[in-house]
């Protein structure tokens, strides 16, 4: 085998992403070995173990962060002004997935992903939380800024030009809000029931509970 120069192998890293990537780092390592030159070869070794890592805990159509991301990261995040999960659920998806296909029902999931991430914070994250269901995250966020948030995220899919994915084609969410300081799988199944609070009445809204009261309030424009 041809030996690998330091320059060549910086570019063709540099150069290459995703599944590649870690592919590529295989080979190299491989490549090294044989040459034996373990350091090099660990060091490309420790690279494809971390793609491969930071790949398990992403969504492989959206690109946003799984489940098991939201799962590992949930209880451990600082809570000292609140922390906010909101449930995201598209309204109605699989008629679009009838109506216009389970391709085009993937450009649009994965429209919603961006949408949806296109406003947070940089301490937030949004997790594909399972089907066409997605979880915000925010931590250190008080309640009122979390509903704005919320609300910011379900105007921004409502308003977006899906027309020009497909002629006719309409997108909304429903939006569940729980907000505390313990957080855990029991903010998760507050977040459902709020979910499902919203799409009761009438879809294309979030749904919150008051923060002085257990009064559950429900908004859209």
């Amino acid at each position: 085998m041809a030996e690998v120069g330091v320059s060549v192998e910086d570019e063709l890293t540099t150069r290459t992403s995703g599944p590649d990537l870690l592919a590529l780092h295989e080979s190299i390592a491989d490549l090294f070995a044989t040459q034996g030159d373990w350091r090099r070869a660990y060091h490309h070794m420790r690279s494809a173990l971390d793609i491969a890592r930071a790949g398990s805990l992403r969504d492989p159509l959206t690109s946003s962060y799984n489940r098991r991301y939201l799962d590992q990261r949930l209880p451990d995040l600082p809570t000292s002004r609140g922390l906010a999960v909101a449930l995201v659920d598209l309204d109605r998806f699989k008629s679009v997935n009838d109506t216009y296909g389970h391709l085009l029902g993937d450009r649009v999931l994965c429209r919603v992903a961006d949408l949806l991430q296109e406003g947070l914070p940089p301490d937030a994250f949004c997790a594909r939380y399972g089907g066409e269901e997605f979880a915000l995250v925010l931590p250190e966020t008080d309640h009122s800024r979390a509903v704005r948030l919320a609300e910011a995220a379900r105007a921004r899919v409502a308003r977006h030009r899906w027309s020009e994915l497909r002629p006719g084609l309409r997108v909304t969410i429903s939006v569940g809000l729980a907000h505390g300081r313990t957080p855990g799988p029991h903010q998760l199944r507050r977040a459902d029931d709020l979910l499902y609070a919203a799409k009761h009445a009438g879809r294309n809204k979030i749904a919150y509970q008051d923060s002085d009261s257990a009064r559950v309030i429900t908004y859209s424009e």
